[in-house]
């Protein structure tokens, strides 16, 4: 059984609900999602099955994705992204390369489901953009310090500076998942899923859509 789907991010917005409150929305892009590979316990030792969304030159596609592609008769349109999703094949005669998965077959309103995505690159930021850090006096003669991140480290003992420490580095393009969001509606027509809440990420990036499962 699938529980999961793969997708792009088209924007986030608003809308309202039955009483009128205003929630944040998400929504996705999941029509053209596609199998390319599935994986079985008798010969990867695990389920699983690889989707793929979008559309990419073939040209940009290392030799052994582009083998995987082909196995799956996708040479003509390579999907842009991959991603592999873990399942049972309760119903694993469904799912073979090159079949389209369709998110009404995974989802349905008022599903709970949890969302993976990667958030937005910030390049090298400081402590204060990064950390949130309050930095140091204005006044004083201290014009200089006022977003500097003070002393680091600690005196004779221990003598270095511990590891983890918050300092400045590279801020965003890290994976985050939003849990227990809930799925708004599903167009089947354009392959659109709305949920409610906001996730991660820039327009038109990978995101994994997880059903949750007791």
């Amino acid at each position: 059984m699938l529980t999961g789907i793969i997708g792009t991010k088209i924007d986030q917005s608003q809308t309202f609900d039955e009483v009128g409150n205003r929630i944040p929305i998400t929504r996705f892009n999941v029509s053209d999602v596609v199998v390319v590979a599935v994986k079985t316990q008798a010969n990867d030792g695990y389920d699983a099955v690889v989707l793929g969304v979008g559309l990419r030159r073939a040209k940009t596609l290392t030799r052994g994705k582009l083998g995987t592609i082909k196995k799956a008769g996708l040479e003509a349109h390579p999907p842009r992204f991959l991603k592999e999703i873990k399942t049972s094949f309760d119903d694993g005669s469904l799912l073979t390369p090159g079949v389209a998965v369709k998110a009404q077959d995974v989802f349905k309103p008022k599903d709970i489901v949890d969302v993976t995505g990667t958030s937005k690159g910030k390049g090298f930021a400081g402590v204060v953009k990064r950390h949130h850090f309050k930095g140091g006096p204005r006044t004083h003669g201290q014009s200089d310090r006022e977003r500097a991140p003070g002393s680091i480290g600690q005196t004779t003992t221990p003598g270095r500076v511990y590891k983890g420490k918050r300092m400045a580095g590279r801020m965003g393009s890290d994976t985050v998942t939003v849990a227990n969001l809930q799925v708004i509606a599903i167009d089947e027509s354009l392959g659109i899923v709305t949920i409610k809440g906001l996730v991660p990420g820039g327009k038109n990036t990978l995101v994994v859509i997880k059903k949750q499962v007791s």
